[in-house]
């Protein structure tokens, strides 16, 4: 069973009285309308943190890198080189 956590939360009236008002129309409390109203909204934006959206060209751009032929520059070939006279432990 997960940890209870308190959160506090101030509103003004005003604010507290549309709560109120959604709460009853979804026949909840207001820290059930709440608690339900944050989770929805956090994980709607931490999905979309989670996504990269690329326009068409930049698309096409990343499929042609992508599937082209690699060619390593000088840095790399040496780089590979080196390490593969590096003696590994069995």
């Amino acid at each position: 069973m997960a940890e209870i956590a308190r959160f506090d939360l101030k509103l003004d009236a005003v604010d507290k009285d549309l709560l109120s008002r959604a709460a009853s129309l979804m026949g909840t409390t207001m820290a059930g309308f709440v608690r339900s109203a944050a989770k929805e909204k956090a994980r709607s934006l931490v999905d979309q943190e989670a996504r990269i959206v690329l326009s068409r060209q930049d698309m096409l751009h990343f499929h042609q890198a992508v599937q082209g032929a690699f060619q390593p520059n000088t840095a790399l070939q040496k780089a590979l080189r080196a390490a593969g006279k590096v003696k590994r432990a069995p």
